[in-house]
């Protein structure tokens, strides 16, 4: 059994918090929901993750948060049951999301992170030890890696309003190829307009193909 939100924020914050104080983490945080809101233009450069404030901030408050939403959509969802042998967390940061999906399976599914971030993926190996959860993280280009066709699910927590336009059409083809040859996907975004103008599009195309 894997272990709980209640078990592993502790050890993340203990393990965030050995260097940093609460008010140098609470600036940082600052800095980065600016750049999420004010200054998106920079998020493509890597500025997410520059230094050791904003990484801390980014794990602490945005992925704890990613952790409790998912873990809550997968229940109202009944995505869990069946669990899938496998999920693909595409853009997997520090590995939040696919982790609070995979804490809700049982048998827990075997998981394959996919990001660009080297400190991300550290983070996100550091995430599946401390739960001890199955599972592997690689870098990698989302239009290279081969999606699953079947007994597996893709995840995008977070990540398809950040990609060019060109990458995310491509990807939304992909997407809707491996849902009709069985795969479950979650595409979780911000509830904005400016962030992300192309969902109304997307959730038409996925309902058309038996989406919700």
């Amino acid at each position: 059994m894997t272990r709980s939100f209640e078990d592993f924020f502790p050890a993340l914050e203990a393990r965030h918090r050995e260097n940093l104080s609460f008010a140098e983490i609470r600036r940082a945080l600052q800095a980065l929901s600016s750049l999420y809101v004010e200054r998106r233009d920079r998020l493509a450069q890597g500025k997410v993750f520059d230094g050791a404030g904003k990484r801390a901030a980014f794990a602490l408050y945005y992925g704890a948060l990613h952790f409790l939403l998912l873990r809550e959509i997968v229940s109202a969802l009944g995505a869990a049951q069946p669990a899938p042998q496998r999920i693909l967390d595409l853009g997997c940061g520090t590995l939040a999301a696919s982790a609070a999906c995979g804490t809700q399976c049982e048998p827990a599914p075997s998981v394959l992170g996919i990001d660009q971030s080297g400190w991300a993926l550290a983070e996100a190996r550091w995430t599946l030890r401390t739960l001890g959860l199955p599972g592997r993280v690689q870098r990698g280009d989302l239009d290279s890696v081969p999606l699953p066709e079947r007994d597996g699910a893709v995840l995008l927590a977070f990540t398809v309003n950040e990609l060019p336009e060109q990458t995310r059409e491509r990807l939304r083809s992909r997407l809707l190829q491996a849902a009709q040859a069985g795969s479950r996907i979650l595409v979780v975004e911000p509830l904005s307009r400016r962030v992300a103008p192309w969902w109304d599009g997307w959730a038409s195309d996925f309902r058309a193909a038996g989406g919700r």
